[in-house]
């Protein structure tokens, strides 16, 4: 301003003579110009070619051009009637460097700088510069930070431009050492400051930023013992004063609130009244205090919010209903509500923002709000809670907005942030129950944004290798009838991944077809033709193939003599002619230093003794009791014949036919991470008759999410599953059996280890035995003459076979990830799981088979967290399992597994 002044006082006393009287301006020369055009200047300059000008023309001239604040400095002289405009150009920005600044990010202060004029390429202005650091320090202090210091330095640099150096020493934040509330008589402090933002400092302060002060907490806080009291029917209550007292070393703040409870109060009547466009009866029903009750603002401010969404529903887009309160003379509160329901407003245009992969049309066939209709809210938010729900989108949001000129219509625009829902390439990753898994594959469940489904993957894994092609159309017909199908061919090897040893290989196609029966709910009805192939590995279960079986499959060599025998007294019994031992008790030795062997028919196995072995002294040869001499005298009475498996009743290759009914109810509000709404579905899968096994199965899962605070959410979960045969087949087949433990089923336990266990295979006890042609292998017979078996394995417990009963549940406590500012593709959870799986056939020795029992539920507690990366979904928990079969550690398996992860699998 001073300079301003100055340089008007310098136009005022110009001392040329021609200033001192009028001229006419015969042309216009600038002068000092370096940045800016001529066409800059003659835009402010109010005098023109042919004017006539004086003093007084030329001090206005003056203040147009210094108000454009593109000048330092202007002056005027007259050359023989040409105007010549001296001016000093003020500098422009250059670049703004920022440093030490960490509570408020750098791009907002950079944003924030822009808003008021100070950004590189603009002109440089002192006096906003000094505004803005004055801000910046009001803004710390409002944070608590009293001891913070913002100074600024200009850099002059060449062709006049500056360059801004901001330097932010932000201090530490003060804490609040003590809230004190006065005149609170009906309510203790804890119980008022149990909703405060701003909390007192305790040693766990550390961990947040709860006891840091702000103006904006505090008049957060300040409401919310409002609205507590206002809640309770004190309507009187008010907060008289509040003391804000720093201490001298600026770290510590004590906060004061004195206080008015008044009276609490009862309702007496409540009134609709204004233009009731909606019946009145219906509006009423809305009402949620009645007359009697205790004055409550929040049930007022829904109630009148529950009426405004009622006549927005009806076109009424911009109604407003307000609820006040008023003492009447009996003491009580009175409530009447305003109607002013506006303009009946109808939807001229609904528009999509964002979608840069997805087609408008694949959009626009989940609105329920159509163009050229009355505005309904409930039909603009159903809108975006589908697009929601197709896992497209990380996030959806809406406005409605007028259209200009006009007083009942609306634009309605959904803005839309994409996220990837597929897959194109190749990966390779890992996971704990399937180890590294390799994939090449094309999986779009967005395909180039039609919204269509569409697949082809190639897989291989230790335990899993498949091919399959899918396509599904979720608008086959323009009504939301869906087509879908699909070709694949698979081999699992179930021993590599826990189970009972046995291979299944598949191939077969399936069509699918779905109907929407409301906004919420789908049923579809599917038919896929399977051919199964079942390899059992070696010693198979006695479930899947009865063992030992035939002797010729055993694949031991049978001898036609006797290596030795043993007499009823135990000794050996020797042939004179060929002796084995020599006087001494040793083994006779021929010309090559080898044992000799005595020749002893036995045509009878019956005279085998099970007398155990014997070592010959000095030899390192074991002689057994007895081995088998001829083959062809082995009679079924000296077999084990235990009862069929599987295989042996029904072979080991099917072609079969499977019905597939489906239905599904889902209010989820995410397609991908919900945290809102419910979820079930109910499958029944059955053989068609014409099938090789007959048999069935049903399916149901649910998961409801309950918000439990602001940030708190509870999800229920839970899946069930039960199957049998028909017909003919009275058990469901093994390989159809469910399984139970690991992720996305009983965490901190191994894949699928829960439930029924196999019994390990038989087979005919091999032994080493000597005989004329050398050693050998032999199958022991016992004294009963029968040929003596033995398991396989060390241990029993190590195969999972699964069983035909499956029952799974937990509840998660979802919260927010500490440290994550969009919290749209990351969730943790503490959780806690329980399930099994049971039988309700246990038989041929399965080990671990009950039927359902609660107090044969395992279960589990711990920590996950779940984030949607650009590698795809990566999973990873933490579980203290309990209530389990301790037998079963230490069994040469890993039944625990207390941390297990899932990542890679697409990308």
């Amino acid at each position: 301003m001073k300079r301003f002044a100055r340089n008007l006082l310098a136009v005022a006393l110009l001392p040329t003579a021609a200033m001192a009287s009028e001229f006419r301006v015969s042309d216009i020369r600038l002068e000092g110009l370096q940045r800016l055009s001529a066409g800059t200047v003659f835009a402010s300059l109010p005098i023109n070619i042919g004017d006539t000008i004086d003093s007084s023309a030329l001090r206005l001239a003056a203040r147009s051009l210094f108000a454009s604040g593109y000048y330092d400095d202007v002056r005027f002289e007259e050359d023989n009637g040409v105007l010549v405009v001296h001016v000093v150009e003020r500098p422009a920005i250059d670049s703004i460097e920022i440093e030490g600044e960490k509570a408020i990010a750098e791009e907002d202060l950079l944003a924030g700088l822009s808003d008021s004029g100070l950004a590189e390429g603009q002109i440089f202005k002192r006096s906003v510069l000094d505004g803005i650091t004055q801000e910046l320090e009001r803004q710390y202090i409002s944070q608590g930070r009293y001891n913070a210091t913002v100074e600024a330095e200009i850099v002059e640099l060449a062709r006049n431009r500056v360059q801004i150096n901001i330097d932010i020493d932000e201090g530490s934040a003060a804490s609040v050492r003590h809230i004190n509330l006065v005149g609170n008589t009906l309510f203790t402090d804890e119980v008022l400051m149990e909703d405060f933002e701003m909390k007192e400092s305790d040693w766990l302060s550390w961990m947040g930023s709860e006891d840091k002060y702000s103006r904006e907490k505090l008049a957060g806080d300040i409401e919310r013992l409002r609205s507590y009291y206002l809640d309770r029917g004190y309507l009187d209550f008010q907060i008289d004063s509040t003391q804000v007292t720093i201490s001298d070393d600026n770290e510590s703040i004590f906060v004061t609130l004195n206080m008015t409870e008044g009276e609490q109060y009862q309702i007496g009547e409540t009134n609709i009244v204004g233009e009731l466009v909606v019946n009145e009866s219906e509006l009423s029903r809305l009402v949620l205090i009645q007359p009697g009750m205790t004055f409550s603002q929040i049930l007022m401010t829904t109630s009148a919010d529950y009426m405004t969404q009622r006549l927005s529903n009806e076109g009424y887009t911009f109604a407003e209903v307000n609820g006040v309160p008023e003492v009447n003379e009996e003491g009580k509160v009175d409530i009447t509500f305003f109607v002013q329901p506006g303009e009946r407003t109808y939807v001229r245009r609904v528009e999509f923002r964002g979608n840069t992969k997805t087609a408008d049309d694949v959009l626009r066939r989940e609105m329920r709000q159509m163009e050229g209709s009355t505005a309904s809210n409930i039909a603009i938010d159903q809108g975006k809670v589908r697009l929601e729900r197709l896992g497209y989108f990380k996030g959806v949001e809406v406005a409605t907005t007028e259209v200009a000129g006009t007083e009942d219509q609306v634009d309605v625009t959904y803005t839309v942030e994409e996220q990837p829902s597929g897959n194109v390439g190749g990966s390779v990753g890992y996971s704990d129950g399937y180890g590294l898994i390799f994939q090449a594959n094309l999986q779009q469940n967005n395909f180039l944004g039609t919204g269509n489904a569409f697949g082809i993957n190639l897989s291989s894994s230790k335990y899993y290798k498949s091919a399959s092609l899918n396509y599904t159309d979720p608008y086959f017909t323009p009504d939301g009838v869906s087509r879908g199908f699909n070709v694949f061919y698979s081999q699992r090897d179930y021993g590599s991944s826990g189970f009972t040893p046995f291979g299944v290989d598949k191939y077969g196609a399936g069509v699918t077809l779905g109907w929407p029966i409301s906004e919420i709910e789908r049923i579809s009805l599917g038919l896929t033709y399977n051919h199964s192939l079942i390899t059992p590995g070696f010693s198979p279960a006695q479930q899947i193939q009865s063992t030992p079986g035939d002797i010729n499959d055993s694949g031991y060599q049978y001898w036609a003599e006797q290596s030795d025998l043993l007499n009823d007294g135990g000794s050996f019994v020797d042939d004179p002619d060929n002796p084995i031992l020599d006087d001494n008790g040793d083994p006779v030795l021929d010309d090559d230093g080898n044992p000799t062997f005595g020749q002893m028919y036995q045509d009878d196995p019956n005279d085998c003794y099970d007398l155990g072995t014997s070592s010959i002294t000095g030899s390192s040869f074991i002689y057994y009791s007895c081995a088998l001499n001829d083959i062809s005298t082995v009679e079924d009475s000296q077999l084990t014949n235990n009862p069929p498996g599987f295989i042996d009743e029904y072979g080991e290759e099917y072609d079969d036919f499977t019905l597939r009914v489906t239905w599904m109810q889902s209010t989820l509000n995410r397609g991908i991470l919900a945290n809102r709404g419910y979820r079930q579905s109910l499958v029944f899968s059955a053989t068609t008759p014409n099938s090789d096994l007959s048999y069935y199965k049903v399916n149901y899962e649910g998961q409801i999410f309950q918000p439990l605070t602001s940030f708190l959410t509870l999800r229920l979960h839970t899946r069930l599953g039960y199957g049998n045969g028909y017909g003919d087949l009275d058990e469901l087949p093994f390989f159809e059996n469910f399984y139970a433990g690991g992720l996305g089923s009983v965490r901190g336990y191994n894949r699928n280890v829960l439930g029924p266990r196999t019994s390990s295979a038989e087979y005919y006890a091999g032994q080493q035995v000597i005989n004329s042609d050398g050693f050998g292998e032999g199958t022991l017979v016992n004294a009963n003459g029968q040929l003596v078996t033995q398991l396989s394995g060390t241990s029993q417990r190590t195969n999972a076979f699964g069983g035909n009963f499956l029952v799974t549940a937990g509840a998660e406590f979802i919260f927010p990830t500490p440290f994550v500012k969009d919290q749209r593709s990351v969730q943790s959870s503490f959780f806690i799981d329980t399930g099994n799986v049971f039988s309700t056939s246990c038989e041929n020795g399965e080990l671990n088979c009950y039927d359902f029992d609660v107090s044969k539920l395992s279960g589990s507690y711990g920590l996950s967290l779940t984030w949607i990366s650009g590698f795809g979904p990566l999973t990873f928990s933490y579980a203290l399992p309990f209530n389990y079969d301790k037998s079963l550690e230490g069994s040469g398996y890993d039944f625990i597994e207390r941390f297990q992860f899932s990542m890679g699998q697409a990308f």
